[in-house]
C-alpha cells in the first residue's frame, strides 16, 4: 500500500493535537465552516450516501443511509447520540481518536448532527476512560467558545449543543437501543425493534446513533469528497447482491502474539497476514501462529492457515465467522490453549448478558459452566456437541433474542469447536480418561474445582 495515506491517524503523532489551537492551525474547522455557509444538509447526507460509507462500530449497516429513515418533516426534536461505549475485547481505537484527536472527532460530530438535522447529541462515553472525557470535555468547551457550537454556528442558521454523558461499565451499552435506555436513566436492556431509534429513539423523539470512528470518517469524505472515500478498499462482489463493499479507511486494533501491537490505518481489505507482517513485525519472538480473532472476540475465531482472510465487512464470513466487527485482531501463537481461550470468553459474555432474553441469560451461563467443567478434567465428548448445540440455537440470527450479544457470544464457541475440534478431544481424554465418553447428566448445581 505504498499510495495509502492516513488521514483518522494523521494528527495523533503531534502529542499536542488535542488542543484547538493546534487542530486549527492544521485546517481544522475549515470544512465545517464551508458546510454549514455553503451547502444544506440535504447535500451532506447525499455525499455521505454517495461514499458508501458503512458504520465502523460493528454492524457495518451503511450511515447515510441510516440517516435517510428519519422522518420527513418531523416537528423535532431530533436527537444524535455519538456511541463512544468502547467495550469490545481487544478494541481501542476510539479512544486513540478521542484522547489524541478529540476535535477531528468533534468536527466530524457536528457535521453529521448538521446533516441530520438534530440540535442535540448526546456523546455516550465508557467509564474506563478518563483521559477521553477530560480531552472531549476540554474540545467542547472549546468549540463552545470559538462558535462551532452553541446558538447560530458560524454565522449560520444552525444551533447544536453536545452533552458528555458517562456509562456505568456495561458491555450491553455498546447496542445502540440499550445505550438510549442508559442514556435515559433506566436498566440497559435493549429495546425491541420496530420501532427503530431513527423512528422512537432517545425520549421517544427520532434519534441517529452513530460511533465514534464513523463521525471521524464523516468529516474526511466531506472534506475530500466521496470519490476519494470510494477509491480505497474493496467494491461489491457483483455475484453477492447483498455485499455493499467496504470503502475507505479503517483502524484496525492489531494486540496479541505479535512484536509490535497498536492502532493502524490502512485500506479495508487488508489481509490478516499483511497486518500482522507489514504492521506488527510478525509473530512476537518468531513463534508459530496458532490463531486469530478477526474483528473483535465476539466474530469468533480464525485458524493460522486462514490469515489470507481480507478484513473487510465480507471476508471474515468466506471463513465461518460473524464478520468484521470492530477490526480488533487479536493475535494467538502455538502456546495459547483454545481451551483456555473459549472459557475467558464463555467467561465475559456470560459475566456481560443483560439477563433479559431467557436463551442468551442461561445459554451463556451453561456455556461458561460446560467450559470450567471441561477445564477442571471432568469434561465429556458429549459436552461439545451440547455446547455446538448452545451455539447454534442463541442470538438474533437464530431468532431467539432482541439484540447480537448471544451471537457474539455464540461464534466463539462454533469457531473454537470445530476449527479446533481434535485440541477438545485430546484435552478431555487426557484430563478425564474413565469418564470422556459417558452421557450420564451432569447435577445442575454441582461445584467445580478449577485446577
Amino acid at each position: 500500500m505504498p499510495d495509502f495515506e492516513p488521514v483518522l491517524l494523521a494528527g495523533i503523532t503531534n502529542p499536542d493535537n488535542h488542543a484547538i489551537d493546534v487542530y486549527e492551525a492544521t485546517g481544522g474547522y475549515q470544512t465545517l465552516r464551508r458546510i454549514v455557509q455553503q451547502s444544506t444538509p440535504t447535500e451532506v447526507v447525499e455525499i455521505v450516501k454517495a461514499s458508501h460509507l458503512r458504520g465502523r462500530g460493528g454492524a457495518g449497516f451503511p450511515t447515510g443511509l441510516k440517516w435517510t429513515f428519519l422522518p420527513d418533516d418531523h416537528p423535532g426534536p431530533i436527537y444524535f447520540c455519538l456511541n463512544a461505549d468502547e467495550s469490545e475485547p481487544g478494541t481501542f481505537n476510539n479512544r486513540i481518536l478521542m484522547e489524541q484527536d478529540p476535535h477531528q472527532v468533534l468536527e466530524g460530530l457536528i457535521l453529521s448532527c448538521f446533516a441530520t438535522q438534530a440540535r442535540t447529541a448526546y456523546c455516550y462515553l465508557r467509564y474506563e476512560y478518563p483521559l477521553a472525557l477530560e480531552r472531549l470535555q476540554r474540545a467542547v468547551d472549546d468549540c463552545y467558545e470559538r462558535g462551532y457550537l452553541g446558538h447560530n454556528i458560524l454565522g449560520s442558521d444552525y444551533s447544536l449543543d453536545v452533552v458528555m454523558h458517562r456509562g456505568a461499565a456495561a458491555y450491553i451499552c455498546g447496542e445502540e437501543t440499550g445505550l438510549i435506555e442508559s442514556l435515559e436513566g433506566k436498566r440497559a436492556w435493549p429495546r425491541i425493534k420496530p420501532p427503530f431509534p431513527a423512528v422512537s429513539g432517545v425520549f421517544g423523539k427520532p434519534t441517529v446513533v452513530n460511533n465514534i470512528e464513523t463521525v471521524a470518517c464523516v468529516k474526511h469524505i466531506c472534506e475530500r469528497g466521496s470519490d476519494w472515500f470510494k477509491s480505497m478498499g474493496v467494491d461489491p462482489d457483483p455475484d453477492n447482491p447483498r455485499d455493499l463493499g467496504s470503502h475507505g479507511p479503517k483502524l484496525y486494533c492489531l494486540s496479541g502474539h505479535v512484536e509490535r501491537p497498536g492502532c493502524y490505518e490502512a485500506p479495508l481489505g487488508i489481509t490478516v497476514n499483511e497486518l500482522i507482517e507489514e504492521h506488527g513485525g510478525g509473530i512476537a519472538g518468531g513463534r508459530q501462529p496458532k490463531a486469530a480473532i478477526p474483528g473483535g472476540i465476539s466474530m469468533g475465531l480464525l485458524r493460522a492457515d486462514e490469515f489470507d482472510c481480507p478484513l473487510d465487512f465480507a471476508g471474515p464470513g468466506t471463513y465461518q465467522c460473524l464478520g468484521l466487527g470492530t477490526a480488533a485482531v487479536v493475535v494467538m501463537d502455538k502456546t495459547v490453549s483454545m481451551v483456555d481461550f473459549l472459557h475467558n470468553s464463555c467467561q465475559f459474555f456470560a459475566h456481560e448478558s443483560c439477563g433479559q432474553c431467557t436463551p442468551c441469560r442461561e445459554g451463556t451461563s451453561w456455556a461458561l459452566r460446560m467450559v470450567e467443567r471441561i477445564r477442571a478434567g471432568k469434561g465429556r465428548l458429549h459436552d461439545l456437541e451440547l455446547l455446538l448445540e448452545i451455539g447454534n440455537s442463541i442470538g438474533i440470527m437464530p431468532g431467539t433474542t432482541i439484540c447480537g450479544l448471544a451471537d457474539g457470544a455464540a461464534w466463539p464457541i462454533k469457531n473454537a469447536i470445530t476449527k479446533f475440534r481434535d485440541e477438545f478431544e485430546t484435552y478431555i481424554r487426557e484430563t478425564n480418561p474413565t469418564g470422556f465418553d459417558t452421557r450420564d447428566p451432569v447435577p445442575a448445581l454441582e461445584t467445580i474445582q478449577l485446577h
